[in-house]
């Protein structure tokens, strides 16, 4: 099975200006790549569906590296070659997907929003003691060594990111699953927003944004946001005495905006930082109990999501990312990973009698059951219901 793994590194000055220049490549390329397929589409269209509708990758790449590469666009040659390369293919896989029906339209990515990344050659990656060695960038030292492969293979898909403070590596490998004595139990899990988790062996995982750390973290966020909208409104509505604009440059540019967007954030990675460590935590201490097979509902959340007044506290519990975690760790012990349905009624049912009770509200914490007068916790009745869900 395959594993993934970041690891956290210690550039140099000049490696770090290599960095945010070979990420600056990859943004460049991949929005050329949009820029010139709707280009194309736009004259597809223009012209009654006659003519070219997609430019392949193959094709820019190409014109990229015997054109542009040796004329105008000479700064392409500071990085890696496989840089470019990538992001493109990067971006004709989102274009496909969005003319094929699978995904929307797929975005430009912004210098200032989207996530800074970019690819490493997996071929001239290789593990070194206190670091590893790539493509252009050479020796660079990290904050633990990668982990070890057999002879013969390579990471898998490498990537650079930076997160708002440090620069990362992530690379995939392969293990081999452990073979370990398993309980005999099946373990359900229900998810919610009072508690993150709650499992039908009565162990209950709270709410992370509930912790004091986490609410201070919050009442950080909103005082740095509240004073960076006052540092646009100063700068927008400023006066001299002649009446006209102090600040004429875009705010993007400001000193003082920029210092307060690095606060803000570095806050949200500190928020980031806290949840996704309490994930793991969560998500170890489960399938170290050995159950034979997990099971876990399949949850709806865009549908969740419409509910104006718990969306943001829906996005905040990470439910797709807690499943992801447990489905893969449950694979590498050996254990049973059990999928229900969307609309199975695990709620709504006793897990005593088998009675449905249909009219039970969102609002309803206490399941009284109307045929054998079970008083139970709502949540704790689910997860006995996934637990003896029947297997496939």
């Amino acid at each position: 099975m395959r594993r993934a793994k970041k690891i956290r590194l210690k550039p140099t000055p000049e490696q770090e200006t290599l960095f945010w220049k070979s990420a600056g490549t990859a943004r460049w390329a991949y929005n050329y790549f949009l820029s010139e397929n709707e280009r194309v589409y736009k004259e597809y269209l223009e012209n009654g569906q006659n003519g070219m509708k997609y430019r392949s990758g193959t094709e820019i790449r190409k014109y990229i590296n015997n054109t542009l590469k040796k004329t105008t666009h000479l700064w392409l040659s500071e990085v890696g070659s496989n840089v470019m390369k990538q992001s493109v293919k990067t971006a004709e896989k989102a274009y496909q997907d969005w003319l094929s029906g699978k995904r929307g339209k797929p975005h430009y990515k912004s210098k200032h929003k989207s996530k800074i990344s970019f690819y490493v050659n997996y071929e001239s990656l290789t593990r070194k003691n206190g670091g590893f060695h790539g493509e252009k960038i050479g020796f660079v030292k990290t904050a633990e060594p990668l982990p070890k492969l057999p002879k013969g293979e390579n990471y898998a898909n490498p990537y650079l990111s930076y997160d708002g403070k440090y620069w990362y590596l992530s690379v995939g490998y392969s293990i081999e699953p452990v073979e370990t004595p398993l309980s005999g139990n099946s373990l359900g899990i229900d998810l919610g927003i009072k508690d993150l988790a709650v499992c039908s062996n009565g162990k209950v995982y709270p709410n992370i944004h509930k912790s004091v750390r986490m609410r201070k973290l919050s009442k950080r966020l909103q005082r740095q946001e509240r004073n960076l909208s006052r540092k646009i409104e100063h700068k927008i509505s400023g006066y001299h005495k002649n009446r006209k604009p102090i600040y004429k440059k875009p705010l993007k540019e400001c000193a003082n905006i920029q210092k307060q967007i690095a606060k803000i954030r570095l806050i949200y990675k500190q928020i980031r930082d806290v949840r996704q460590n309490y994930l793991h935590q969560t998500t170890n201490e489960i399938v170290k109990t050995k159950p034979s097979r997990i099971v876990m509902e399949t949850l709806n959340i865009k549908g969740m999501r419409k509910n104006r007044h718990l969306s943001k506290a829906i996005s905040e519990q990470c439910f797709y990312e807690f499943k992801r975690q447990i489905q893969y760790k449950s694979e590498y012990y050996g254990i049973e990973f059990v999928k229900v349905p969307p609309f199975y009624p695990s709620s709504k049912t006793c897990s005593h009698c088998g009675g449905i009770k249909n009219d039970l509200k969102l609002s309803d914490r206490i399941y009284k059951c109307r045929k054998c007068g079970l008083v139970i916790d709502r949540d704790f009745n689910a997860s006995l219901n996934l637990a003896t869900y029947p297997s496939a």
